[in-house]
């Protein structure tokens, strides 16, 4: 019984050591980048009730998140998704606001999903939303973002593709596909299963013309100048202005110089029905999976009775990390290389040693001396930490006995000298 309380349920797990610590930096580092744009901190709860992320809010479905009850029997869920969370929290708290806000967040999300998929069912998530601006200037600046967030991370390879789900929308739109043959060519193209494209297309009444240009949708990425030649295959106006939306995205990404990190994919569509415009996804070595997802979803608002544009994004943190450890990628991480030792005897001039150290700054390991481990454990103890320094300070304070970790070797200095007093 007691083995079996030590391990994790399937889909979480622990993290520890120089993998937690990396994790807190690369968060540090993001965290950081979003407040040199103006992004102001918000927390959500870590459960809602469920109605906030209902099927009619388009976020995950109800078998895929953790519910539970409260004792008035309300119906709650750990928070699976951030947008439906942070559209809820902007309605209530900034209701009269009529100009842009600027919001950003670091939390962890739950998602119920099959254990066979091997992910994680626990994930921590970063990210901005700007609410109120329904311009491409909104786009572009979270696309800017993305970029800027992962070089910060220390990522050096990746690409953001671009979408734009009013595109798909208009071209069915006007084939007057139901909601269930839209669904099921929606995740066919996203899937690019040409064979089932086809397939389906041969199965349903619809337009030469439309048919052949849902054909060629799955292969419709790459630079902004494939997207342009989707502009000779339709007159659709919803179509035809989800391409005006793109290129002006793309001209104000060559402002930022980011146009190395962009390419586009109009057969890119999601299953959150929320999304109501351009949407992305970014992708690197190392995973294989998106790292990045975001989007415009100018709707969601009004569910909870604000009406505003909005768009966001959020960074899986944990898939980052293992992108960044496949890569060999690792940011310099401040650590303890010095472990202070003491006798009883000395312990007034080692807390004033290491108190010493800890005002410039230096992270410094404190510890007592005991009767039994002998003084090569203390030794090997600091090589497992990471610390090739133990400063022994023994007797009266007054000598300092100093320790290289890794060979033993050693050489006595006067306290006085570290303390810089005469």
């Amino acid at each position: 019984m007691a083995n079996q309380l030590i391990h994790t349920p399937e889909g979480v797990r622990d993290i520890y050591g120089d993998e937690c610590r990396q994790k807190l930096k690369v968060q540090e580092q993001i965290l950081k980048t979003l407040y040199l744009y103006g992004y102001q901190h918000i927390e959500t709860p870590a459960f809602e009730f469920f109605d906030i992320f209902s099927k009619d809010r388009g976020s995950v479905s109800s078998r895929e998140m953790f519910k539970f009850f409260d004792r008035d029997n309300n119906t709650l869920v750990l928070k699976p998704d951030m947008t439906p969370a942070i559209a809820r929290c902007v309605s209530k708290y900034f209701s009269e606001e009529t100009m842009p806000i600027r919001l950003c967040y670091l939390e962890r999300t739950y998602t119920n999903n099959f254990s066979y998929q091997g992910r994680l069912k626990e994930t921590t998530q970063t990210g901005a939303e700007m609410i109120g601006d329904d311009s491409s200037d909104a786009d572009a600046e979270m696309i800017a973002m993305v970029a800027d967030c992962l070089k910060s991370a220390g990522l050096k390879e990746f690409q953001v593709e671009l979408g734009q789900v009013e595109f798909y929308r208009g071209l069915v739109e006007e084939a007057g596909l139901d909601q269930s043959t839209q669904d099921e060519l929606r995740e066919l193209i996203e899937n690019k299963n040409f064979f089932g494209v086809e397939e389906l297309l041969n199965a349903v009444e619809i337009k030469d013309d439309l048919k052949a240009l849902f054909l060629k949708l799955p292969k419709l990425f790459g630079s902004i100048e494939q997207i342009r030649e989707a502009r000779a295959m339709t007159t659709n106006q919803r179509a035809l202005f989800a391409i005006d939306r793109l290129e002006k995205v793309h001209q104000i990404l060559e402002h930022y110089g980011l146009s190395d990190y962009i390419s586009f994919d109009l057969g890119m569509l999601s299953k959150y029905q929320y999304y109501t415009g351009i949407i992305f996804k970014a992708y690197t070595y190392g995973t294989g999976d998106y790292i990045v997802t975001g989007g415009r979803y100018d709707r969601l608002l009004e569910q909870f009775g604000k009406k505003a544009p909005a768009v966001g994004f959020a960074i899986v943190v944990d898939r980052l990390l293992m992108a960044l450890s496949s890569q060999d990628l690792t940011l310099p991480v401040e650590k303890p290389n010095t472990m202070i030792l003491f006798d009883v005897s000395a312990r007034k001039p080692a807390i004033c040693l290491a108190r010493h150290f800890r005002r410039l700054n230096f992270q410094v390991q404190f510890q007592r001396r005991h009767q039994t481990p002998a003084l090569q454990d203390y030794l090997n103890m600091a090589l497992r930490g990471g610390m090739v320094n133990l400063l022994y300070v023994h007797g009266d304070g007054k000598m300092v006995r100093a320790y290289d970790a890794r060979t033993g070797n050693s050489h006595e200095i006067p306290m006085a000298e570290y303390l810089n007093e005469e």
